[in-house]
């Protein structure tokens, strides 16, 4: 082997020249003149627009517990299937869930709703579960209960309870003060 024979790994490659025309030419990228041609330009993001036009305080309001987390019932159960109960059984969340009418939902019983689709042939009781008004006809006619629970927002109690406390110290103030004059 000669010098002469010898022979590249890699073909011999001219370099691009930047800023001339071509690919990577003149302007190099940088497209047109004007503020785009100039070193530290930079174009305003369109999502920043878009972020500026929303409102600066955001979210829900102050009653965000009864405004975002209002729970509908989860389960609805017609009452042509609770026929699978026996004559004076309690129908509750625990019971429906023992007899496979509901799922158990991350690992609690779900609020239920029985609606008044169908018919009904057994007398039941019927416990913790909100019951549209012909579902309650339907069980009240065979001679079964429907037992509504109220249920009270503790938070609004509570508040009411430390104002009327509130209102009964500032009305002792008062007259204290009137017996001083």
């Amino acid at each position: 082997m000669q010098v002469h024979e010898i022979k590249r790994v890699h073909p011999l490659k001219k370099s691009k020249t930047v800023a001339r025309g071509g690919k990577r030419g003149k302007t190099a990228g940088r497209g047109g003149k004007g503020q785009t041609a100039r070193a530290g330009h930079s174009v305003r993001p369109a999502m920043r627009d878009i972020i500026k036009k929303l409102p600066k305080l955001r979210g829900h309001g102050k009653n965000r517990a009864k405004s975002v987390f209002v729970r509908k019932p989860e389960a609805v159960v017609n009452v042509s299937a609770l026929n699978v109960f026996s004559n004076g059984e309690m129908v509750n969340p625990t019971s429906l869930v023992a007899k496979s009418l509901i799922p158990v939902i991350f690992g609690k019983n779900p609020r239920i709703k029985i609606l008044g689709t169908g018919e009904l042939t057994v007398k039941i009781m019927v416990e913790g579960c909100k019951v549209s008004d012909t579902a309650k006809e339907k069980i009240v006619a065979l001679g079964g209960e429907v037992k509504t629970i109220v249920t009270t927002n503790a938070n609004t109690d509570a508040q009411i309870k430390k104002q009327t406390e509130k209102n009964s110290k500032v009305k002792v103030k008062k007259v204290v003060q009137k017996k001083k004059k």
